[in-house]
C-alpha cells in the first residue's frame, strides 16, 4: 500500500541546514514525512534495512563525514530496490565538476543551497511537486540544475 504522503529524506552533516530544511516542510502545505541523517553511513544503513520504505525524494549533501554524497549516490544507483528514488543533490558547491559528476552518476536534479529561507522554501516546494516519472524520462543537462 502506498502512503498518502511524500516521503523525503535529507542527508546533510550541517545541523542548521537540517533544521531549516525541516522547518520549510512544516510551513509548506504539502503532506510530507521528512527524515534526516547527519552522514552518509547512517543514511545507507537506514536505506539498506529490509523494512525501510524507500523515500520519494532523497536530498544528498555532497560533503559529509563517513560516506560522501557521491559515494551514497553511486551505491544507491547500484541497488535495484533503490533505483526509483529521485535524488536531489543539495550542496553549497556550484562547481561544474560536481554538477557534471552527479549528473553522470544518475542524480535527478542539482540544487545549490539557497542563501535565504524564502529561496529554500521556493526550491523545496518546486522539487517535491515535480512529476519525477516525467522529469526523469526527459532528463538532460538543461533541466538538471535548478536555477532560482
Amino acid at each position: 500500500m502506498q502512503p498518502n504522503y511524500i516521503h523525503i529524506i535529507l542527508a546533510d552533516d550541517d545541523e542548521d541546514d537540517r533544521l531549516f530544511f525541516t522547518d520549510v516542510f512544516e510551513e509548506l502545505k504539502i503532506n510530507t514525512k521528512v527524515n534526516t541523517f547527519n552522514d552518509g553511513e547512517d543514511l545507507m544503513n537506514y536505506l539498506n534495512k529490509v523494512e525501510t520504505i524507500m523515500p520519494n525524494v532523497l536530498f544528498l549533501d555532497l560533503n559529509m563525514p563517513k560516506k560522501s554524497g557521491i559515494e551514497c549516490l553511486t551505491e544507491i544507483k547500484g541497488i535495484h530496490k533503490m533505483s526509483e528514488i529521485a535524488i536531489a543533490i543539495y550542496s553549497t558547491s556550484a562547481s561544474e565538476e560536481d554538477i557534471e559528476q552527479t549528473f553522470v552518476l544518475g542524480a535527478n536534479i542539482y540544487i545549490k543551497k539557497p542563501d535565504s529561507f524564502e529561496k529554500l522554501k521556493k526550491a523545496l516546494s518546486e522539487v517535491v511537486s515535480i512529476n519525477w516519472q516525467y522529469h526523469t524520462n526527459n532528463l538532460n543537462k538543461d533541466n538538471f540544475l535548478l536555477r532560482l
